[in-house]
């Protein structure tokens, strides 16, 4: 690159950032003067909180712009020049939102995103797209440190090495630099396969199938970019849900939107989905299994039917010293009037509860007020209503109504029925004793990922009761007024009294200005959350557009508890059938989609592998070959020039080899991660040993900031990736799933420049290690 190139682009960028600094400073002052602003009606106060959150929104975009703000240009065949960058950017208008537009003014910045941009990411030698140069830049703290250029005018240039792939110089530096534990955008090194997906103008259900290291990932969180800068004004304010696989997981991508200056997110896992509720209990890959299955609809319907229970016989409620008793009959046509409302359970219980007191009123004003000498009856309806209203407050008369039809919530239904032999057996007769016996809660409480659609489904069917929050609603409301009221008559008592009654009358007061009811709905408390933060709290929540990352992990009841999110089903779903682990999850996107959009969603694949060298995903193909014979390894775009290294030492000697090897490893690590990937059974003890061995490592999903080594299990593995990777007991993963093949797959995938294995000697032989283990291309040490 040449000194007056690096000159050239460095004005161009300077001037963009002191545009940036110009529209930053314009929308912070508006948001200023917003912010001082107080009272008004009802509506002035709707249009502060409006203007708030959208100067705050505003504000955050371009805060996110500060890195990498221009990142590439144009030169077109016909003398145009384009520059390209993460937003954006010419002009704003009144309200510090860019137009866009200027006219016959070429803008000082095109959005990536934008259908002049996509040049940038289609032009090839062979199809320059009307491109005759693309350039690449590089910025650091506000200076251009690195220009690479492109020509793809045939009649100058030759093709690239890997026909196809958009900016090889940028691309292949982007992939060998050093892994930091958190993922970047890929604005700068998209491809053709991957943009074809991004700007997808697919509306339902678009599936992403692509092998490990495809790029997957970054694909759909920049899809999510693209929807929210071709819809925004739907999606905003409906939010866009990504759905991963673990915590560790969001917690790696979570920079990626908000650097593209996107906030209308939600990020989650499935577990994270019903708000109070944390999902940490662990549970065996068989109860998993069975709770994922889409028969656990009926399993959870059935046990809240259960819950509406009628007497065999009768029903015997002790009041004011009178035994009273009510038939069968009578019970089961309360039931039937509650059921045949069609209400959830719970806004349904008023009916029994209505019913079943009035019959015991009745029958109580039978006993106590009849004359006993003629049968007449000594009390009227009134009075039996009054009877009534007084039994709904007896503790006997509460226990028997909540025996009969009991105000339930989720949590109660599924931990009673959980808690018991004999009600698994009356909610799942056709599950297997087996199948029972693994739904059975043992010790301890919380909630696992699992049971987080089960929650779901069961408080659709339970519905809430809203009568309570209702009266609480106007309640507080009355305080509101009656305070209000009082800070008025306040002010009237302090009026002057010196004043004669026709100049009394002339003067305005408080009270000509402002009644009570305006003053208190002026200072009711406002919702100043954003969209993303109101939706986290709102289980019944629509988003806009879901996403779901590692999709084929998701079992049949997570995937109806995110339709049930998405009514418009807009979705954008990437997986890899490949390397399902979960023994809930898929092997056939028709199985999980056909029930909701039969015919309407489309697959799209990519086929090229962008983050595993050839070398380690020779080693990988061995093992999907021994998954499905049929099934093909992604292409890998580029070579390490450095083969895998396997180990075998004694079982006694597994521990300190372990952490020999970690330890020298930590020892030369610059700006690079290494992950020791252990069966589940053995990432306590060995994750244990190497963190006190190795002050570098960290154990698990740390939530802190990543450290060089990490030592994770499969699970924790899931969507992440390092610069090294160390498998252990590679046998071991395989033997402890039912799907040991695809985890051992998924962990073979994480590195993109160097691959270890260590395993003992003393396992016991199975098809999986004669056939793979023992057979894997690569001479141990």
């Amino acid at each position: 690159m040449s000194n007056e190139a690096l000159r050239e682009e460095q004005e161009y960028v300077s001037l963009l950032y002191g545009r940036l600094d110009e529209l930053r400073e314009h929308v912070t002052g508006r948001l200023t003067r917003v912010l001082a602003t107080s009272g008004g009606n009802a509506q002035a106060r709707v249009e502060r909180d409006a203007a708030h959150a959208a100067y705050a929104e505003r504000l955050a975009r371009l805060d996110a712009a500060e890195h990498g703000l221009c990142f590439g240009r144009l030169d077109m065949l016909d003398g145009e020049r384009r520059h390209i960058g993460r937003m954006g950017m010419l002009a704003a208008d009144d309200t510090g939102t860019d137009t866009g537009d200027a006219g016959d003014t070429a803008p000082l910045l095109i959005d990536w995103r934008a259908p002049a941009a996509r040049p940038f990411y289609l032009a090839t030698a062979v199809t320059p797209e009307g491109v005759r140069l693309r350039r690449h830049i590089k910025d650091r703290d506000r200076t251009v440190t690195e220009i690479h250029d492109e020509l793809l005018d045939l009649g100058s240039a030759a093709g690239a090495r890997h026909e196809g792939l958009a900016g090889e110089a940028a691309l292949l530096a982007a992939l060998n630099a050093g892994r930091t534990g958190r993922m970047t955008d890929i604005v700068q090194t998209i491809q053709a396969e991957q943009d074809r997906v991004i700007r997808s103008e697919h509306t339902g259900v678009l599936v992403v199938q692509g092998g490990p290291g495809t790029g997957k990932t970054a694909v759909a969180l920049h899809r999510a970019a693209y929807l929210l800068y071709t819809r925004r004004r739907q999606l905003a304010r409906r939010v866009v849900l990504v759905i991963g696989p673990n915590a560790a997981f969001l917690r790696y991508i979570g920079n990626v939107l908000p650097a593209l200056g996107e906030t209308s997110v939600l990020l989650s896992t499935v577990g994270g989905l019903y708000p109070g509720v944390t999902a940490e209990r662990r549970e065996t890959p068989g109860t998993t299994e069975v709770k994922g299955r889409s028969a656990m609809a009926e399993v959870v319907a059935a046990a809240v039917r259960d819950r509406e229970w009628v007497p065999e016989d009768h029903l015997e409620v002790e009041y004011e010293g009178e035994t009273l008793r009510l038939d069968r009959r009578t019970c089961e046509r309360a039931r039937d009037l509650a059921r045949g409302s069609l209400s959830p359970h719970n806004p349904a219980r008023p009916i029994v509860v209505g019913e079943i007191s009035r019959a015991l009123a009745e029958r109580y004003a039978e006993r106590v007020g009849t004359d006993p000498y003629d049968g007449e009856r000594l009390l009227d309806d009134d009075q039996v209503e009054s009877i009534r209203r007084e039994m709904l407050t007896d503790e006997a008369v509460r226990a028997a109504l909540d025996e009969l039809w009991p105000d339930l919530t989720p949590q109660r239904l599924l931990t009673d029925l959980f808690g018991s032999r004999d009600r698994i057996a009356s909610a799942a007769p056709g599950f297997t004793p087996e199948d029972r016996a693994l739904l059975l809660r043992g010790p301890g409480g919380g909630w696992s990922p699992a049971d987080v659609p089960l929650l779901d489904e069961a408080a659709e069917l339970l519905g809430e009761d809203t009568r309570a929050k209702r009266s609480r609603e106007e309640y507080e409301r009355r305080e509101r007024v009656s305070y209000a009221q009082g800070v008025l008559d306040v002010a009237m008592g302090s009026r002057a009294t010196d004043l004669e009654d026709d100049q009394e009358a002339e003067i305005l007061t408080v009270n000509d200005l402002v009644d009570a009811d305006t003053l208190a709905e002026r200072h009711r408390e406002t919702d100043h959350r954003t969209s993303a933060e109101r939706a986290a709290a709102d289980r019944t929540w629509a988003f806009g557009h879901v996403i779901v990352d590692e999709a084929q992990e998701l079992s049949e009841m997570a995937w109806r508890l995110l339709m049930r999110r998405c009514p418009a089903r807009s979705m954008t779903v990437v997986g890899d059938t490949a390397q399902v682990g979960d023994p809930a999850g898929t092997l056939s996107w028709e199985r999980v989609l056909d029930p909701y959009v039969e015919g309407r969603w489309r697959l799209e694949r990519l086929t090229r592998n962008y983050r595993v060298p050839a070398e380690i995903m020779a080693v990988a193909a061995e093992v999907l070959a021994e998954i499905d014979a049929d099934l093909e390894a992604p292409v890998s775009v580029r070579e390490s020039g450095v083969e895998p290294w396997g180990l075998r030492v004694p079982p006694e000697e597994l521990t300190d080899r372990l952490i020999e090897i970690v330890a020298t490893e930590a020892a030369g690590l610059t700006d690079r991660r290494l992950a020791v990937i252990t069966p589940d059974s053995l990432l306590e003890p060995l994750g244990s040993a190497i963190a006190a061995a190795v002050p570098e490592a960290s154990v698990g999903e740390d939530p802190g900031a990543p450290r060089p080594v990490v030592v994770l299990d499969v699970g924790q593995a899931k969507g992440l990736e390092f610069d090294e990777v160390l498998v252990v007991e590679p046998g071991l993963i395989v033997a402890e799933s039912p799907r040991g093949l695809n985890n051992l797959y998924v962990v073979l995938t994480r590195a993109t420049q160097r691959l270890g294995v260590l395993r003992t000697t003393g396992l016991p032989p199975s098809r999986a290690t004669s056939r793979v283990l023992d057979a894997w291309p690569f001479a141990e040490d």
